[in-house]
């Protein structure tokens, strides 16, 4: 299944046609399904994104909404991904939807796998739009290069693992690929000059472990949407 790219010159294009798609999809299955599934990564590129869909008409109680992955801090730590989503996406017309945080009071994210395992079994599947974004490394999710737990986030069956990055701060708990494949598409959002030159790495031939986007764009299960500003 073939990569479908879009290209942009500027965010204000990108975002009114990715906030027209995400809406699109999620009120297309309220309406076939009664309900909806979103999945979203943090970071600061999908906030503009976030505060313009918090607006869209679409029945926000049917939509369920849950985090890609999550750093395990409080969530009043400026590096918490549930933070950064309730500020901008849990808002206005979104106030409504129904939100499934990762994070919960376990000391540690390998002590809250089982917790937040039996929180995400609520969730409608498949997700109907998983947003990843990408790092310079080419981690998405908390899926990193070098991780010792990464073998385990590409094959388990598991809905989601924790991990601690070798270089990033904060260990995480992140949705497997087999979860994150669990959806109708996948959105891949990333800017900037760095992150193009990324993407085309792992385009390249060369190991998934090396650039684990590469799992992502290299499947045949599920469409993924790429959406970037040069």
């Amino acid at each position: 299944m073939a990569v479908i790219e879009k290209f942009y010159d500027d965010d204000p294009s990108l975002l009114a046609d990715l906030e027209a798609h995400v809406a699109g999809a999620l009120r297309e299955s309220i309406d076939e399904r009664g309900e909806a599934a979103l999945a979203v990564s943090g970071g600061n590129t999908p906030r503009p994104l976030f505060q313009r869909l918090a607006k869209s008409d679409l029945d926000w109680s049917k939509v369920y909404i849950t985090l890609v992955d999550e750093r395990w801090v409080d969530v009043s730590d400026n590096a918490s991904n549930e933070k950064m989503v309730r500020g901008t996406l849990l808002v206005e017309r979104a106030a409504k939807a129904r939100f499934v945080a990762l994070k919960n009071s376990a000391a540690t994210p390998y002590e809250g796998v089982a917790e937040t395992t039996a929180r995400l079994a609520v969730i409608p599947r498949p997700f109907d739009v998983l947003m990843l974004g990408m790092g310079d490394d080419g981690h998405t999710a908390s899926l990193f290069p070098d991780a010792a737990e990464l073998h385990d986030g590409l094959m388990t069956q598991a809905p989601c693992l924790a991990l601690t990055p070798p270089v990033a701060p904060h260990a995480r708990l992140t949705l497997s690929a087999h979860r994150i494949l669990e959806s109708r598409q996948l959105i891949l959002h990333f800017s900037g000059k760095d992150k193009i030159t990324a993407y085309h790495t792992a385009l390249a031939e060369g190991p998934v472990v090396d650039h684990p986007i590469r799992f992502f764009l290299r499947q045949n299960e599920v469409p993924i949407h790429v959406y970037a500003t040069r």
